[in-house]
C-alpha cells in the first residue's frame, strides 16, 4: 500500500493574466508511466493518446473508523481531566486565578485603578437611569450594579468587560412586567429579582452544558436591526420626562407615539429645556472624547457631570415643573431570597430573550476584548461568569445585568488590564451606595432621561443598513424584516420573526446548495467554475459537477434535478475531444462534501440506477474520509465500482475519457454501449493488475525499478487529446 501519493501536481494559474502560466511538477521516487496498460484499454486508432497516471484512492478497511468511537472520544475526555492539575482545576473554576498568577502590580495597578474609577463614575448615573427605564426606582440600579460587578470579577473570564444594567435588558423588563404588576407595586420589583435568579440559571446551564453555539443562528443582520429598533422605542420611552407628561408604557411604536400627539396639550417647558441642554452636553462631551485621545476622559465624564449640573440647579433654584428622583434608601442591599414563584412559569420566555440578548451583548464584547489584548476567552466560561453573577445578585436585589457595550469601550480605552479594574467601580458603586444618595434625591428625571438617551443613539446603526443594502440585499432585508416588526409588533414577536426568518434563510440555502459545473483551465490540469472562469473548457460526453455544501435529506431532490438538467443542458461551444451525441459520465467532484446521511445515500442509488439505463456512467472524485466511509459502509463503493472513485478530478477524466475514445472508435464500425465494457476487465482493474504485475509493493514504496520518463513529454502536463499529426 502506499504510504504517500505517487503524484503531486502544484499549478499557480493567473487568472485575466494567460499569457503568464506556471506549472511545477513534483513527482515522487515512485512515479511511473505505463503507456502499454493504456494502450491496451484503447482501440488500434487511439493508440497515440498520451499515457494516463493515476492516483490511487485508499479505500477504508472494513474495520477502519474516520472518527473516533464514542467510547473512545470518552477515554481521550477523561485522560484529559485526570492530566489536569490542581491549579488548572482551580482556574477551570476560578477563572481570575488566570490573570492573578501573572498580573505586574506595579505596572498594570495604576492603569486598572484609573479605568476601574472611571467605569465607576459613569457606572453610578447611569444604572440609576436604566433602572427607571425599566420601572423600578432607582437604588434597584445601585443595587444591580453593586454585587455582579464583584461575582463577575472571580468567576468571569473577559479582564474588561463592564458587568451592570443595560438599556436593552431593562427595556424588555419593562416591557413584560408591566403587562402583569404595575410598576409601583412590591409585586413588580419581586418579579423583576426573579428574573435575575432565572436568567442566571439558564445561562450557568448553558455554560455547563456549552451551548453556546446555539446564538450562532441569530445572525448579525436580526441582532443590528433589533438593536436598531430597541434603541428608538427606548428614546421614545424616555421622552415623557423631557415633556412633562406621562406616555402609555408600550414596546410598540404606534401608541408611544399617539400617547405624544394625545397629550401635547400638557407640554412643560422647563423639563423640555433643561433635558435638552444636558443631552446636548452628553453627545458633545462623548464626541469629543471619541474623537481626541486627550479628551477621552470626557466620555466617561458626560454622565457624572449632567448629574452634578442638574442636581446643582434642582438643589439651587428648586423648579417645581422638574419632577426629581426622590428618596433613595441608604446603605448596602441586604441578603434575600427571590419570591413569587409562582409567576416563573410566565416568565420563562422573557429569560430566555433576555438570555439571548445578554449573551449576545457580552459575549461578542468578550471576544472582541480578547482579542484586542491578546488572550483567549471560552464563551461557555464567559456564560457561566454571567449566570453567576445574576444569581448572586438576585439574592441581593439586583435586577438581570449583563456586559455593557458603552461601559466596556471605555474600560478598554482606560487601559484596563484585569478584574481589578471591575472591583474599583464596584468600590465606588459601595461608596454611592453608602454615602451620596442623600444627594441623589435631587436628580432631575429628565437629566437621567438624557443619559439613556445618549447611550442609545450609538445603537441606532443606520451605517450597517447602508452597508448591506450595498454588499448582501437578502441581509439587508432580514435586517428591514427585524427592524419593522420590532417597532410596529412589539420586541418578543421582533426578536421571533427575525430569527425564524434568519432560520428561513438557513435552511433554503441549505436545501439550495450552490453546485457549479467545472471545466479545465487551459494548460493545467485544474478544473474550476466555467461560469467563474470562461475560458475553462469541458469535453464531449463528460459532465464534471462540483457539490459546494453536505448532502442530506433537505438537497437531495434539488442535487438530483440539477444534475438531470446538467446532463440534458450541455454547452458544446466549448468542449473539446472526441464528438458524441450525448452524455456518456457524469463526474462528482465531492471535495466540498463534508457529510452525506442515509438519504443522500439512498439519493445517489438511485441515480446510479436510473443513469444505468441510460447508459450512463457516475464516478466520484475526492471524497473525504468520512463520506467515503460511509459510503462504502452502505455498499454504493461496491456498486459504482471502486475503479470508479479518484483522488483527482483529473484523473476521473482522463478514465472517462479514454472511454469515449473507444466508444467513439467502436461507433464507427458497430454500436457498442457503455455497459458492455462491464463485461470485460474495467481499464482501471487492467492498470492495476500491470502494475502489480510489473513492480512489487517494496518496489513502488522505495522507487526501484522505476521506468525512466519519456524523453517526447509535451511541455503541458498531461493532454488528454492525441497529436494531430
Amino acid at each position: 500500500m502506499l504510504s504517500t501519493l505517487d503524484y503531486i501536481e502544484i499549478y499557480i494559474y493567473i487568472y485575466n493574466v494567460p499569457a503568464v502560466r506556471m506549472e511545477i511538477t513534483y513527482a515522487s521516487p515512485s512515479f511511473y508511466d505505463l503507456p502499454a496498460a493504456a494502450a491496451s484499454t484503447m482501440p488500434s486508432s487511439a493508440t497515440a493518446a498520451r499515457p494516463v497516471r493515476i492516483i490511487p484512492l485508499q479505500h477504508p478497511t472494513a474495520g477502519s473508523s474516520s472518527s473516533s468511537p464514542p467510547n473512545v472520544a470518552f477515554a481521550r475526555w477523561t485522560a484529559r481531566l485526570r492530566r489536569m492539575t490542581w491549579l488548572e482545576w482551580l482556574e477551570f473554576f476560578l477563572p481570575c486565578l488566570r490573570w492573578i498568577r501573572i498580573y505586574k502590580w506595579r505596572e498594570y495597578f495604576q492603569v486598572d485603578l484609573m479605568a476601574g474609577i472611571t467605569v465607576g463614575v459613569m457606572l453610578v448615573p447611569q444604572s440609576m437611569s436604566y433602572a427607571k427605564l425599566a420601572g423600578l426606582e432607582p437604588i434597584y440600579g445601585l443595587y444591580s450594579g453593586f454585587v455582579p460587578i464583584f461575582v463577575y470579577a472571580v468567576f468571569g473570564s473577559s479582564r474588561q468587560l463592564a458587568v451592570g444594567p443595560v438599556a436593552l435588558v431593562s427595556l424588555l423588563v419593562c416591557n413584560v412586567l408591566s403587562g402583569i404588576a404595575d410598576s409601583t407595586s412590591e409585586l413588580y420589583t419581586e418579579l423583576a429579582i426573579l428574573l435575575s435568579l432565572m436568567v442566571g440559571i439558564m445561562e450557568c446551564i448553558m455554560g455547563l452544558l456549552r451551548l453556546g453555539w446555539l446564538i450562532r443562528f441569530i445572525s448579525h443582520s436580526v441582532i443590528s436591526g433589533f438593536t436598531t429598533a430597541s434603541a428608538i422605542v427606548i428614546g421614545l420611552s424616555q421622552a415623557k420626562y423631557f415633556l412633562g407628561y406621562d406616555l402609555d408604557k408600550s414596546s410598540k411604536i404606534i401608541p408611544v407615539v399617539k400617547s405624544i400627539i394625545d397629550g401635547a396639550d400638557k407640554f412643560s417647558w422647563p423639563p423640555f429645556v433643561m433635558g435638552s441642554i444636558m443631552l446636548v452636553i452628553l453627545l458633545v462631551m462623548k464626541h469629543l472624547g471619541k474623537s481626541r485621545k486627550y479628551l477621552r476622559f470626557l466620555r466617561a465624564a458626560g454622565p457624572l457631570t449632567a448629574v452634578v449640573l442638574g442636581t446643582t440647579f434642582a438643589k439651587v433654584f428648586h423648579p417645581p415643573s422638574i419632577s426629581l428622583v426622590g428618596d433613595i434608601p441608604q446603605g448596602l442591599p441586604k441578603f434575600s431570597v427571590p419570591k413569587a414563584f409562582e409567576y416563573a412559569q410566565s416568565l420563562i420566555p422573557t429569560a430566555i430573550l433576555i438570555t439571548g440578548v445578554a449573551i449576545l451583548e457580552s459575549v461578542g464584547i468578550a471576544k472582541a476584548l480578547a482579542a484586542k489584548n491578546g488572550y483567549e476567552l471560552d464563551s461557555n466560561q464567559e456564560l457561566f461568569g454571567l449566570g453567576v453573577s445574576n444569581v448572586l445578585g438576585s439574592l441581593f436585589s439586583a435586577y438581570p445585568t449583563t456586559g455593557s457595550f458603552s461601559r466596556s469601550a471605555v474600560n478598554h480605552e482606560s487601559g484596563a488590564k484585569s478584574g481589578v479594574s471591575g472591583i474599583v467601580s464596584g468600590i465606588i458603586m459601595i461608596c454611592a451606595l453608602m454615602f451620596l444618595t442623600p444627594f441623589f434625591e435631587y436628580i432631575p428625571q429628565c437629566t437621567l432621561a438624557a443619559i439613556v438617551i445618549s447611550a442609545v443613539i450609538g445603537l441606532v446603526d443606520y451605517e450597517e443598513a447602508i452597508f448591506l443594502w450595498r454588499v448582501d440585499k437578502k441581509d439587508f432585508l432580514l435586517w428591514t424584516i427585524t427592524s419593522t416588526t420590532t417597532l410596529f409588533l412589539g420586541i418578543e414577536i421582533g426578536v421571533l420573526v427575525g430569527v425564524g426568518v434568519s432560520l428561513a434563510f438557513v435552511i433554503h440555502e441549505s436545501a439550495n446548495p450552490h453546485i457549479a459545473v467545472l471545466g479545465r483551465l487551459p494548460g493545467t490540469t485544474v478544473y474550476r467554475n466555467v461560469k467563474q472562469y470562461p475560458e475553462a473548457y469541458t469535453y464531449n460526453g463528460i459532465v464534471i459537477v462540483r457539490v459546494d455544501a453536505p448532502i442530506y435529506f433537505a438537497n437531495t431532490s434539488f442535487i438530483k434535478d440539477r444534475l438531470r438538467e446538467y446532463e440534458v443542458d450541455v454547452d458544446s461551444s466549448k468542449s473539446r475531444g472526441p464528438e458524441v451525441e450525448r452524455i456518456y459520465f457524469v463526474i462528482l467532484e465531492m471535495a466540498p462534501v463534508t457529510y452525506v446521511d442515509s438519504s443522500a445515500v439512498q439519493a445517489l442509488k438511485d441515480l446510479y440506477q436510473e443513469y444505468k439505463l441510460r447508459d450512463v456512467q457516475i464516478a466520484i472524485s475526492n471524497p473525504s474520509p468520512e463520506v467515503l466511509l460511509t459510503l462504502s459502509k452502505s455498499g454504493l463503493v461496491e456498486l459504482i465500482g471502486k475503479e470508479w472513485y479518484f483522488v483527482r478530478v483529473h484523473d476521473a477524466v482522463q478514465v472517462c475519457l479514454q472511454h469515449v475514445q473507444s466508444l467513439k472508435a467502436g461507433s464507427n464500425s458497430s454500436h457498442t454501449p457503455l455497459s458492455s465494457l462491464e463485461d470485460k476487465p474495467s481499464f482501471f482493474a487492467r492498470l492495476s493488475k500491470e502494475r502489480a504485475e510489473k513492480l512489487s509493493v517494496s518496489d513502488l514504496e522505495s522507487g526501484n525499478g522505476r521506468p525512466p520518463l519519456p524523453k517526447d513529454r509535451d511541455s503541458q502536463l498531461e493532454p488528454l487529446l492525441s497529436k494531430e499529426r
